[in-house]
């Protein structure tokens, strides 16, 4: 049974890898919350991951460690399972979906382990990893759904009072659940009053569906740039202890997290992946009831393809109003263009690009239409562009 024992038994086993992760305040989060970071992406391999796979193959039997390890994994959890391997030193077969970002792939080759890929998403790797360990007699280790692994994580929670005893709330993402769950047993048995909310990408929500329908669900599909928090069905292990020690689960949309993602590059100089920003967007986007309270929100991870970097930015400004796109109709004479390039630039956004197209048989022979995207601070400040557009006589089409 999963006792708050096994979790100091953790953190002293892990005191040989982990890299300290001190909480870092984040006020743009909130205005009206005490928010911080506990930045876990800043951790070795990059992940949280690390904490319940390390600890897992810690404490196998010499006879286990023979045998080697199989595990599956979207990328976050074969990196910790590769370094845990390598560091005691066993062998070590990872079962990766193709989605995976080829950056975490990578990064779990670099620490010896070796990768098989499969097509599909977590799901499908979990299935092809589960048949290799009954043909082979290796120990699976679980990415979530495992008393160590979920002991592991938890150690993140043992931080967190360690560091900030009188934290009103935390706020976790949430794939499978092993770290929510270990992370809101520690907390609830150290500090009972302290809420825990766990946080969804939306496309993929099976512990939100799960918790609220108050048994186990799952999801036919995901669909979520975040790649980590895939998951299609919660863990019975993990249901059980969520169901048990969150106060709540909530979702937040790829736009919501992109935002995050944002925020969080621009504000901390830090570098979060989708399933790392979930609990940052919840507070961003007021999901949860934490006005006027001591918050911690966990970065889980920071391994973002960073293919997909740049196009999850540009989701993030246009999701928050600093890209904004607005078509004009105006006519095909001279100097339209450059005044309506003053106009813009006089309220003080920056025109980023134009495309200018002839009227159609609808409009007028000398009718022609601006398609301009722009730089801008808000969405407040769009508008006041689009009026003094309106107040200058041009139709404005959004």
């Amino acid at each position: 049974m999963l006792t708050i024992d096994k979790v100091y038994d953790a953190q002293n086993e892990l005191r040989r890898v982990l890299r300290a992760t001190p909480l870092i305040q984040a006020p743009r989060f909130s205005i009206d919350s005490n928010v911080y970071i506990k930045p876990e992406n800043l951790q070795v391999t990059g992940s949280f991951k690390v904490r319940g796979a390390y600890y897992k193959i810690a404490k196998l039997s010499d006879e286990d460690k023979k045998r080697g390890v199989i595990a599956c994994s979207a990328g976050n959890h074969a990196q910790g399972v590769a370094l845990g391997s390598q560091v005691n030193k066993i062998k070590a077969k990872i079962f990766v979906p193709s989605t995976a970002p080829i950056s975490k792939v990578e990064a779990t080759k670099s620490y010896g382990a070796e990768v098989v890929l499969v097509d599909g998403i977590y799901d499908d790797a979990y299935a092809a990893a589960r048949e290799e360990a009954e043909k082979s007699g290796a120990v699976f280790v679980h990415p979530f759904d495992d008393e160590e692994i979920i002991a592991g994580q938890g150690t993140i929670g043992l931080e967190i009072y360690q560091e900030l005893s009188d934290a009103e709330a935390v706020v976790v993402p949430i794939g499978g659940g092993g770290l929510a769950s270990g992370v809101a047993m520690a907390i609830k048995t150290l500090n009972p009053r302290c809420k825990v909310y766990g946080v969804q990408a939306a496309g993929a929500a099976s512990m939100s569906e799960s918790y609220h329908a108050k048994k186990i669900l799952n999801c036919k599909t995901v669909r979520t740039f975040a790649d980590g928090i895939a998951v299609k069905r919660p863990g019975d292990l993990t249901f059980e202890l969520c169901s048990k020690y969150l106060d709540d689960v909530v979702t937040v949309s790829d736009d919501e997290i992109a935002t995050a993602i944002l925020m969080l590059l621009e504000g901390q100089k830090m570098i979060a992946e989708g399933a790392g920003a979930t609990g940052l967007a919840a507070i961003r986007f007021g999901k949860l009831p934490i006005k006027g309270k001591k918050v911690v929100a966990l970065v889980s991870g920071g391994n973002i393809d960073v293919t997909i970097l740049s196009r999850v930015i540009n989701r993030g400004l246009v999701t928050s109003g600093r890209r904004s796109e607005l078509n004009l109709e105006l006519l095909d004479r001279p100097g339209e263009l450059t005044r309506v390039s003053s106009i813009i630039s006089g309220q003080g956004a920056n025109v980023v690009h134009v495309n200018h197209t002839r009227g159609n048989v609808n409009n007028d022979i000398n009718a022609c239409f601006l398609h301009v995207t722009m730089e801008t601070r808000d969405f407040a400040h769009f508008e006041q562009i689009c009026a003094v557009l309106r107040e200058s006589g041009y139709t404005v089409n959004l």
